[in-house]
């Protein structure tokens, strides 16, 4: 998903000519173009015409890769592991397609890790439409008689210091996106940068140094919006 907001950005944001996108990402012109076109900000992946024996266990394979991330190297399980856990759960193909699986999608993650890895910095002065701050803080009200506690989206232009405000009941993923489209409805447009505290609505884990395991949903939304989150 990072891979593909970066494409996302290229192309709508940088106008980066799609011969330019195809030759940095290997991509065909022709996918390129599909992503675009339809505005997909999530990539879809295709069944494989012929069924692998795999093909049912993918979705736990892949949990037990993407929950493997969030631990030490130590504590992760190797690919000769996972493939016995499988067969514990009915699998009875080869230890090769699972190592070949395993090897593809660390591959993948990793390439996506160093195509969108551009270092992360707080500078103290902003071009206009550079960058928004957005944090949540509490605070109460009295609704039909009742004192509640609010959870307030904060959003502020970095250069100008123009802001929304805007109260909910919870702080999910519904309220942030929500939050996030009357702020670019608001301001007109969305800036090419957003920046973030390590709220659990974007961030799943806060690892070594600047290292952040943002989250799949979180991903998405700034694909859509085509903006880069720090």
């Amino acid at each position: 998903m990072s891979f593909l907001k970066v494409i996302r950005g290229w192309a709508l944001r940088e106008k980066m000519p799609i011969r330019e996108i195809a030759r940095r990402t290997g991509i065909s012109r022709n996918t390129i173009k599909k992503y675009l076109r339809e505005g997909i900000v999530e990539p879809a992946f295709q069944t494989p015409d012929r069924p692998s024996k795999l093909d049912p266990y993918v979705t736990q394979l892949t949990a037990w890769l993407v929950s493997d991330q969030r631990k030490s190297r130590k504590e992760r399980r190797t690919a000769k592991l996972m493939h016995a856990d499988l067969v514990k759960l009915g699998y009875d193909g080869s230890y090769e397609r699972v190592a070949a699986f395993v090897r593809k999608w660390k591959g993948e993650r990793q390439r996506a890790h160093h195509t969108t890895d551009r270092g992360t910095f707080v500078p103290l002065v902003f071009a206009p439409g550079e960058a928004f701050q957005f944090d949540w803080s509490e605070d109460w009200a009295y609704v039909g008689g009742e004192r509640i506690k609010l959870q307030v989206a904060h959003i502020k232009l970095s250069h100008s210091r123009a802001f929304l405000v805007r109260a909910y009941l919870l702080q999910t993923h519904e309220m942030l996106f929500d939050a996030h489209w009357h702020a670019f409805r608001v301001f007109e447009g969305v800036p090419g940068r957003g920046i973030y505290d390590n709220m659990k609505t974007a961030v799943d884990r806060v690892g070594v140094g600047k290292q952040r395991d943002v989250n799949a949903r979180f991903l998405a939304m700034t694909s859509h919006y085509v903006f880069d989150p720090e």
